[in-house]
This record gives C-alpha cells, sequence and structure tokens, in this order.
C-alpha cells in the first residue's frame, strides 16, 4: 500500500482509484449523515475530513453508496475510521489479527470469545475493504490478509475450545499455557484458506485430526466423540450469526467420507480411508491442504505421510480427465454454457477462476510427483512453477495469472456489495454498474471490455489443456467418422477417412481399430479405458497415416498395444499430449527395445514429456539431484527399489529416445548410460548398507569402494548392456564381528552385504529389474569370494593373474564407495598395470585370446560389430594391449577406447586417430541397433526408421552404402591388429 499518496487531513489509505457513485444525491446524503455520527460522537479527524475537500470524503462518500455492507460496519463503528486519519489500514488490520491471535485471554467466556472474533471480521473486513477500493491493496495482497485473519480467528477457536475442555476435566492437554503444543489436534486449511487466497465472503473449508498416539482422553475409546463435540463447538464459534454477525461460515465436508465419519477423525483413519478409497478430486483437494491451527508438527507428520496419495511416482494423465469431468458436472449441474457479463458466474462458470485453478491443479497432479516444486498451494505460484519447469510457456503463466488475478477482484467486488457467497454479477445493468466501480472500472461498459476477453482467454486456454476447443463437435467430419469406428468396423465413412489419411487397406486397418474397442487386450478391457481409446482414435490414426508405411505401424502399434498391462493412463497421457505419438510411432515401428520398454512399463514414457526431454543430456550432477529428490520421497526399503526401477528405466528410456529422434548424437549415448548407472549403483548401494545394517550392524572401519568393470568402466554402456562390478573391502585390522543384532565375521558380512546388492538390482519387482549384474571379473572369478578384500585382490594379481585380468583392469572405475578407499584400490590398480612384463608374452595373450574369442563366438552377421573380425574386441584389444605395454598413459585407465585409441603410439605406419576414428562409428551404429529387433545382424533385418537413424548418426551417403563402408572400415581395423599384434596359431 501507497500512504505517500493521502494529503493532510485524509485517510491513511493511499491508492489512485476514485469511485464514482451510482447516484451523487444518495452518496451526498450518507456523507452528511457520517459527519452528523462523528460530530456526535466526538471524532475529530473524521468530522474534519467530512467536512472539507479532501478527496478521500468523496471516496468514502461513493463507498456508502456502492456498498451497503461496508457502509453499515462504517455507520456502527464510526471510530474505526477516525483511526484511519491516525494509522494505515494495512497496520489496523494486521495489528488486528495480532490481537486476534493472542485470544482467548485468561477467564474469557465463550460470548466474549465470539464477540471479540465478529468485531475483529469486521474491522478487517473494513481496513481492507476500503484499502481494495480505493486501489492501494492487489487481490493477492487482500487475498493473504483475508486468509490470515481466518487461520487467527479458527486458531483462536480451537485454543478455547481444547482449553475449555481441560478445565472441565474432559481432556488433558499436555502444555496447558500452550493448549495446542503435543495435543496431536489440528486444523488443515483447504481450498483458498490452504492456498492463502481467501476472499471477503468465502467459507472456510477445514478438516479437523487428531493422532490417535497422543491421546487427550483418558479413556482412548471416548476421543472420537469428544474431539468431534470440540469441532461442532468450533464450527459454531466461527459461523453463527449473533448481533456482531459472523466470522465465518464453516463447511467440514472435505474431510474423508463425509456421510460416514465424525467430525473430528483420527490420522490413521484418514490416512487408511485416502489409501483405500481416496478419489481425484480428493487429490486435488490435498494440493491447498495447510496446517492451520492446533497441533503443526502433527500435522505436518500426517501431510509427509499423505504425500503418496497426492504425488504419484508416475506422471498422472488420468487425473486431467477427473478435473475435467468434476468441471463439466460442475458445468451441467449449474447450467454453465456461453460467456457472457451480466448473470456470469465468474467463479465457475466459463472462463472463470475454477478453470483457472484446475488448469494449475491438473498438471500439478500430473506431474507433482516427478517434480516437486510444483507442490505449491496459491494457484498463481503454481503457475509460476509450471512455467520455470518448462511445463507451460511464460506467456501462458502471465497470461492466466493476470487473469485469474482480474476475476478474484471482479469476484471480490461482487462480495462486498452485502457480503454474500455470490460469484455472480447482477444482471441488472445499475447493480452491475456498481460492482464495476467497486472493481475499478468506471461503468459495466468497461468493465465487459476487461472481462470479456479475460473469460475468453482461460475458456482457451483450459479447452486446449483438456484436448482441444470446448466447440469441437464429435461427430460430425472425418474425426467424427473415426471416433464411430467404436461402435462399428463397416463404417464407410470411417473407411473412406481412413484411406484419406493414407492407409493401404482401409476395411482391413478398420476391423483392426474396431476390435480395440471389444476390450479383449487387458488395456481396452475397461469401460473407462474404452472410453478414452474412442476419444483418441482420430488423432491415433492420423499419427500412423503419417508414418513411412502407414499399414504396417498401425499393426506394429496394434502388437503393442496387445502386450500394454492396462490403458486408461496410457490413452490418458496421449490424449493430453498428441504430439508425442509421432515419436510413439517411431518407437513402435523402428526401436523394438523401447517398444518392450513402454510395454512392459508404460510410465517410462513420462520421461519424453518432462520438458527436459528437448534439453542437453544431463550430466552426472544433474541426475544425482533429481534421483535425490525422487528417492527423498521413498517410504521404505522396497519403496527404494521400486523408485531406483522406475528412475532408472526412464532415464534410459530417455536416452535411447533422445538418440532415436536425433535429439542426442549417438556417440554421447555410453556416457550418458553410463552416468545413468552410477548414480543409481551409489544410491543402491547406500540403501541396501542401510538395511543391511538394521540387522547385522557395521563393521569397524569398514570401507568399501565399488568398481565398474567392462562397458561401465569406460562409460560406454548401450541401451542393454550388463553392468561388470567387483566390490572391494577392507576394515579394521583387529575386528571379529559385526555390531548388529547378529553379528557377522568380517568376509562372511561383506559376501552377504554383496548377494544382498545383487539381489537389490536383479530382483524382479513389478518395475522390472534394475541391471543384469556380474560379478564374474573378480579375482579367481566364479570359484573366488563374492567381495575382495584389497589385501587379497593384491596378492592375487602378483601371483595368480592371468593377461586377460590385467586388460579387463585397464577399463576399471570407481562409480561409489569411501572416497579414501577408492583412491587406494585406484593405486593398487594403477601400480599392478605398471609392472614392467614382456611385451612379447603380453603380445601374444592378447592375440591369442582374440583368436579364442572369434574360433569359440564368430559373429552372426555384418551388423554383429562386436565380434565381426575388425569390429569392437580388436579395437578393445588394441586399447587394452596399449595400457599393458606402456604405448598409452596409465592415466587413461577407465577412458572410452577411442580416446585411448586417439593417444596411443601404435608404431610407424599406425594412425590411432584413425582407429579412434572407426570405434566412433562403430560405436554410433552399435548403440542405435541395440534399440532395434535382437536378430538384426544383417542390414535387411533392420526396420526402416532405425536405419535411417543409423544412416544420420554414422554420416552415410544411404542405408545402400551401409554394407560396403564396414567392411572397408572393419578390413582396416583387422589390418592394424594383425600388423601390431601378430596373427597367432590356435591355442
Amino acid at each position: 500500500m501507497d500512504d505517500g499518496q493521502q494529503r493532510d487531513g485524509g485517510l491513511r489509505i493511499g491508492g489512485d482509484w476514485s469511485p464514482a457513485p451510482l447516484s451523487a444525491q444518495k452518496a451526498g446524503r450518507w456523507r452528511a449523515d457520517l459527519a452528523g455520527l462523528a460530530q456526535e460522537r466526538g471524532l475529530s479527524g473524521l468530522s474534519a475530513l467530512l467536512a472539507g475537500d479532501h478527496p478521500d470524503a468523496a471516496r468514502l462518500a461513493a463507498v456508502l453508496d456502492l456498498s451497503p455492507h461496508l457502509g453499515a460496519l462504517i455507520f456502527r463503528n464510526p471510530e474505526w475510521l477516525e483511526e484511519l486519519t491516525r494509522q494505515s489500514a494495512v497496520e489496523l488490520a494486521r495489528s488486528t489479527i495480532v490481537e486476534v491471535s493472542s485470544l482467548p485471554a485468561a477467564q474469557d467466556s465463550e460470548k466474549a470469545v465470539m464477540a471479540a472474533l465478529r468485531r475483529a471480521r469486521g474491522r478487517v473486513a473494513l481496513f481492507v475493504g476500503l484499502a481494495d477500493v480505493f486501489g492501494a491493496l492487489t487481490p493477492d495482497e487482500t487475498t493473504r490478509i483475508l486468509s490470515g485473519f481466518a487461520e487467527a480467528a479458527v486458531a483462536a477457536a480451537l485454543r478455547f475450545c481444547l482449553l475449555d475442555l481441560h478445565g472441565r476435566d474432559k481432556i488433558v492437554l499436555p502444555h496447558p499455557g500452550e493448549p495446542e503444543k503435543g495435543s496431536g489436534v489440528f486444523v488443515l486449511g483447504m481450498g483458498k484458506l490452504g492456498g492463502q487466497e481467501l476472499n471477503y465472503s468465502s467459507d472456510i473449508d477445514i478438516i479437523v485430526l487428531y493422532d490417535e498416539r497422543r491421546a487427550l482422553t483418558k479413556d482412548p475409546l471416548d476421543a472420537p466423540e469428544t474431539l468431534s463435540r470440540l469441532v461442532r463447538r468450533l464450527a459454531r464459534i466461527l459461523s453463527e450469526r449473533t448481533g456482531d454477525g459472523y466470522v465465518a461460515r464453516t463447511d467440514l465436508r472435505l474431510r474423508p467420507d463425509p456421510s460416514a465419519t465424525p467430525l473430528a477423525i483420527s490420522t490413521a483413519m484418514a490416512l487408511g480411508y485416502y489409501e483405500s478409497s481416496g478419489r481425484d478430486w480428493e487429490r486435488a483437494a490435498m494440493i491447498k491442504a495447510r496446517p492451520i491451527a492446533g497441533d503443526v508438527e502433527a500435522a505436518e507428520v500426517f501431510l509427509k505421510e499423505l504425500t503418496p496419495f497426492v504425488w504419484r511416482k508416475y506422471l498422472d494423465f488420468s487425473a486431467v480427465a477427473a478435473i475435467q469431468d468434476m468441471k463439466q458436472r460442475i458445468d451441467r449441474h449449474r447450467g454453465f454454457d456461453d460467456i457472457g457479463i451480466g448473470g456470469h458466474n465468474v467463479k465457475l462458470g466459463r472462463g472463470g477462476i475454477r478453470e483457472v485453478e484446475f488448469f494449475a491443479q491438473a498438471q500439478q497432479l500430473i506431474a507433482g510427483g516427478r517434480a516437486p516444486k510444483l507442490r505449491r498451494r496459491r494457484t498463481d505460484e503454481a503457475l509460476a512453477e509450471l512455467a520455470a519447469g518448462g511445463w507451460i510457456d511464460a506467456e501462458t503463466a502471465a497470461e492466466l495469472t493476470a487473469d485469474y488475478w482480474l476475476l478474484r477482484r471482479i469476484e471480490h467486488a461482487i462480495q462486498m456489495v452485502a457480503d454474500e457467497q455470490s460469484h455472480t454479477l447482477p444482471e441488472d445493468a445499475e447493480k452491475l454498474r456498481g460492482v464495476a466501480r467497486l472493481a475499478g472500472f468506471a461503468d459495466e461498459t468497461a468493465l465487459g471490455e476487461a472481462l470479456l476477453p479475460c473469460l475468453k482467454r482461460v475458456d482457451r486456454r483450459y479447452g486446449r489443456l483438456f484436448g482441444g476447443e470446448r466447440d469441437d463437435s464429435p461427430g460430425h467430419g472425418a474425426a467424427g467418422a473415426l471416433e464411430r469406428l467404436a461402435q462399428s468396423a463397416e463404417d464407410d465413412e470411417a473407411i473412406a477417412a481412413i484411406a484419406a489419411l493414407g492407409y493401404g487397406r482401409p476395411a482391413d486397418i478398420a476391423r483392426v481399430v474396431h476390435g480395440w474397442t471389444l476390450g479383449r487386450y487387458r488395456a481396452t478391457g475397461s469401460a473407462t479405458a474404452k472410453e478414452r481409446l474412442a476419444e483418441l482414435l482420430p488423432t491415433l490414426l492420423e499419427a500412423f497415416g503419417k508414418a513411412h508405411d502407414p499399414d504396417a505401424a498401425l499393426l506394429a502399434f496394434d502388437r503393442f498395444l496387445a502386450g500394454l498391462p492396462s490403458g486408461i493412463q496410457f490413452f490418458s497421457l496421449i490424449a493430453s499430449n498428441p504430439k508425442i505419438l509421432q515419436l510413439l510411432a517411431d518407437i513402435i515401428t523402428a526401436a523394438p527395445a523401447l517398444r518392450e520398454t513402454i510395454a512392459a512399463r508404460p510410465h517410462v514414457f513420462d520421461a519424453l514429456l518432462d520438458p527436459a526431454f528437448l534439453g542437453e543430456v544431463p550430466d552426472r550432477d544433474l541426475l544425482d539431484e533429481r534421483l535425490s529428490v525422487f528417492m527423498g520421497l521413498a517410504r521404505d526399503y522396497e519403496d527404494a527399489l521400486a523408485r531406483l526401477r522406475i528412475f532408472a528405466s526412464e532415464q534410459r528410456f530417455l536416452v535411447g529416445a533422445r538418440m532415436l529422434s536425433g535429439i542426442v548424437d549417438a556417440g554421447e549415448a555410453g556416457a550418458a548410460f553410463a552416468n545413468i548407472a552410477d548414480v543409481v549403483l551409489k544410491a543402491t548401494l547406500d540403501a541396501v548398507e542401510a538395511e543391511f545394517a538394521l540387522t547385522y550392524g557395521r563393521i569397524p572401519g569398514a570401507r568399501i569402494a565399488l568398481l565398474g568393470m567392462g562397458r561401465l568402466g569406460s562409460r560406454e554402456l548401450t541401451a542393454g548392456s550388463d553392468i561388470d562390478l567387483i566390490l572391494f573391502y577392507d576394515h579394521h585390522p583387529d575386528a571379529e564381528a559385526s555390531d548388529g543384532a547378529r553379528p557377522l565375521a568380517p568376509s562372511t558380512y561383506f559376501a552377504r552385504l554383496t548377494q544382498r546388492l545383487i539381489a537389490a538390482m536383479t530382483a524382479p519387482m513389478r518395475e522390472g529389474v534394475l541391471y543384469d549384474v556380474d560379478f564374474r571379473l573378480r579375482p579367481s572369478g566364479n570359484k573366488g569370494p563374492l567381495a575382495t578384500h584389497v589385501d587379497a585382490f593384491r596378492r592375487y594379481q602378483q601371483n595368480e593373474a592371468w593377461t586377460w585380468e590385467r586388460m579387463a583392469l585397464t577399463r576399471s572405475r570407481a562409480v561409489s564407495g569411501d572416497p579414501a578407499f577408492i583412491a587406494e584400490v585406484a593405486a593398487t590398480i594403477r601400480s599392478i598395470l605398471a609392472e614392467r612384463r614382456d611385451p612379447a608374452e603380453v603380445t601374444r595373450d592378447v592375440a591369442a585370446m582374440r583368436q579364442r574369442i572369434e574360433a569359440g563366438k564368430p559373429a552372426s552377421g555384418a551388423l554383429d560389430l562386436k565380434l565381426r573380425p575388425g569390429g569392437l574386441i580388436d579395437l578393445e584389444f588394441l586399447a587394452q594391449w596399449a595400457l599393458l605395454t606402456g604405448r598409452a598413459d596409465l592415466d587413461l585407465r577407465g577412458a572410452p577406447t577411442a580416446t585411448v585409441l586417439a593417444a596411443a603410439d601404435f608404431g610407424e605406419g599406425v594412425d590411432g586417430a584413425e582407429l579412434a576414428r572407426a570405434m566412433d562409428r562403430f560405436t554410433r551404429i552399435i548403440q542405435l541397433l541395440r534399440l532395434g529387433p535382437a536378430e538384426a545382424r544383417n542390414p535387411d533385418d533392420v526396420p526402416e526408421g532405425l536405419a535411417r537413424a543409423i544412416v544420420s548418426a554414422a554420416g552415410l551417403d544411404g542405408w545402400s552404402a551401409l554394407g560396403d563402408a564396414l567392411e572397408t572400415e572393419t578390413a582396416r581395423v583387422r589390418a592394424v591388429f594383425r600388423n601390431v599384434l601378430g596373427d597367432p596359431e590356435p591355442s
């Protein structure tokens, strides 16, 4: 508020609006009457104001004419205006709220508390109302002050009720001097009260709960009845009309199952209800739930326990349909069909406040489980976070926020007239003019010029979110004909529409599509799924009609649909994001590995809808941050393992989809997959260690280092790679057993811990397997212990290790563990690799190993670039040989193969950079091939869409050029291999 606009002798309100009265004559009479009352009461400041020519006198007279409610407050309490000549309206409103926060005073009766609250409500309404009409407060500021008063009033009434019951020995308060503290009883403010968005005449929606573990009653069985009586009294104190008016109409119907539950509900009962029977509208309501009174600590515990109900692990697109259904029921029940001015409901009507709220809440429910920043109670803050996270564009957020506050200002003006819980603009022209002037407009025409475009903008934004403009007419045109496929496969118009989309066999396609709607597949078994699918048919057929071979693409989708475990979420997701269908078509037709992932775990598709999808591949730090947030919501060990699977599968799927769509260079994929594995393995090891310690305790001085080997170690993972690991450990030399309830000897402890780690990653859960894990690269392979003591490792390497085991160490890299111990293990490995060996012996061993692999596992086709002579294994062995023989710096241990090749000295006539380029090209091709069919070992086996991606990634002129390019490249690599390592006889 700006007090600087006040001239001497005026009201300390500020603002630059000067509303005109409806009748200048009536306003003059009101002013004269008030002047007489001020004179009679000895209110010198007010008398001087009304007797002079200060603009505030005219503004005040206009308010008396425009608002019977504010006029009644003024004439009943003119001394409040006298206060306004000395102190600002906002200061007076806030000091009044502070006074309410100190209630009840010692020995206050119920009657005294009720009177004090009603007097305070009148003061706040007058001070805020005048500041609002004068333009000194924004609607944002107004709603915060009104919400602050309501919160303080509820808390005061609850304190009185608790103290009274304690005084009558009905309950025992742990801290009578601070009755709320430790009581376990708390009030959740819901709706606009929870969001601190209250208007002048709102009902206040509250839920009163109590923690049954903190029994206030001597007999716990008495708690429901005793505390329900408390709630009934609380509501009466607030809502009963007396000669002083009322405080707030109180609505308790948002509590769980209100027709069957007591007014005060135990937290256990509430949680049980939400977990078993909670509905989407109740999830939406809980977005705004905020502790406003009572035991705040108990309230926060309850809301945290409720988090999984409100905020789902997955993107939840069924919530969009549920919220849309809610709004449509409101529209049908209330008859809100058109947009207008006179008679329009600015809250529930088309383009109204509720649509802005639903626009934000629907997307909060969709994505709030993945993006905690979206969990905002206030509508304007939710819109801002949606824009900041990329879920909506900044223009949409700014537009809807401005429109929301305009609608709220008009709503306030409607209620300011007579303190009625109304949201409907008057149809009478004069009354409409009065509302317009209270809202800061010159007249009803100016109001309409601002409000009509606002309503249309909100209606348009809301309609687009929920699947298209509202004036679409299903049942007409090509879209309507395609929708009718749900009823019949013989519809001539539908078949013609399919043909027009480019399908070669439209009648056959019509029969396939109609078959979806018969419920033969699990995904289309429920009535809701069929309904969602029927609405989606035109969009689906159009998307697959754009494929190179529409018929084949749609039949591939049919196979995908047959394997889908459920359909409601998936169909809702597609309906809300039709642009994603094109990528889905590519995945289904060209990348069965990704297709199978979606079919088994449809929620991985969520990752494509994250606004970050089109951006850079997240680095390890960003992945770690996102995983940390996601894991912070885990309820227990089982849930933690499930969340790890969700995160890993989503992120792996995301890398594959980005590669396929060309957003990410296939050459970057190995590092991206390795980053995912790194953060997931670290989190898994942390979770396993913590859970294991609950039973077995910890070994004194224990240290662990988890090493990635093979492709994980060199950061060259593909979509389907297993991960090779070795777990090293050390402990205090005197440690004999762990310190838990069931102590274990150190060797047994770490072996079982490693078993737990393997089980945590490989156990089949609903969310799938985390990773297939291989520990066979540890000393002695499968014959040796699962966990490796670092001293035993040193001895083994010095006395027993084979050349191939040292080759494996060249690709080792720590992914998790104690930093100091990791450094010690790294130094040990470096010293082992640095030991001088006979180069000729190393060369013979490497060549012989390659020959054995070639003889035992020959390449299965031209595209088997791993096993094919001159392929990946040749290049990997060359790099490993270079590290073992000093031809490459040991600082490159764990580096990608191409990096080692480029830096190695292979001697005269061998260009390491050329080998690195071959490795890069092979890697790009293999990364994409791993997304395709497992049997695709020859060019003819590769789906067309995948072939296009490979051509682009490998820089080829066309798919036909692939065979010759690979033949040339592999021949060149094999020639280098023979030149450097020889071609030994079979062993």
